[in-house]
């Protein structure tokens, strides 16, 4: 029986992947809701599969994929989220993930995936690297000088969080967080905090 590891912060989804996969025959491994435990569970178990999302606590997933992919962990992993596919599928594939996968797509869709991860082959829908509608080309090519950490800091403040909290949810300084908004400013060409959270907005990281 193939074993899966599911890490989402959200315990109604992990739920809800727990029982598809098992009415499936697949066994769960476990499951975390951060990044920090996930990592230490996941190097316990071996699973033949982690089912991954991106916007998750502590240490957020495309640190997780950047991590195991230093360790050269032989691992499959399926990035499962709800983020912009523009941004982020090439970053996650870039980082090690088998497969990418967004929440808004029906359920049968992610057994498509797992299935095909399983099986040895990628899984990365073609229309995950079309650009936004909203975006512009060369907005999007300014997102290319970001970096993945930046990136979840510039998605946690469209979000509406304070740098407070964003240094308690990512383990981070006040002061580092302050850092990553002013080189966000400057990548991104904004002048102003409110900006970029505009900028962030057409590119669907809200």
């Amino acid at each position: 029986m193939q074993t899966v590891f599911i890490v989402d912060d959200h315990p109604v989804i992990r739920l809800a992947i727990r029982m598809l996969l098992e009415n499936q025959g697949y066994a769960i491994a476990g499951e975390s809701d951060n990044g920090v435990d996930a990592m230490q569970m996941i190097r316990e178990t071996m699973p033949d599969l982690v089912v991954l999302d991106i916007s998750i606590p502590k240490l957020d997933g495309l640190e997780v994929l950047s991590r195991f992919q230093a360790m050269a962990t032989p691992l499959k992993i399926l990035v499962l989220t709800a983020q912009s596919p523009a941004l982020f599928a090439v970053r996650c594939m870039h980082s090690g993930a088998a497969g990418y996968v967004c929440k808004q797509e029906d359920l049968s869709e992610l057994l498509s995936a797992i299935k095909a991860v399983l099986s040895g082959y990628n899984y990365f829908p073609s229309q995950a690297f079309s650009p936004l509608p909203s975006s512009s080309s060369q907005e999007l090519e300014l997102f290319r000088q970001v970096n993945d950490r930046e990136l979840m800091v510039l998605q946690l403040f469209a979000q509406g969080r304070s740098n407070k909290e964003i240094a308690k949810g990512m383990f981070l300084s006040s002061k580092t967080v302050s850092t990553y908004k002013k080189r966000l400013m400057y990548k991104l060409r904004a002048n102003t905090l409110v900006e970029l959270i505009e900028v962030a907005k057409r590119n669907a990281l809200v």
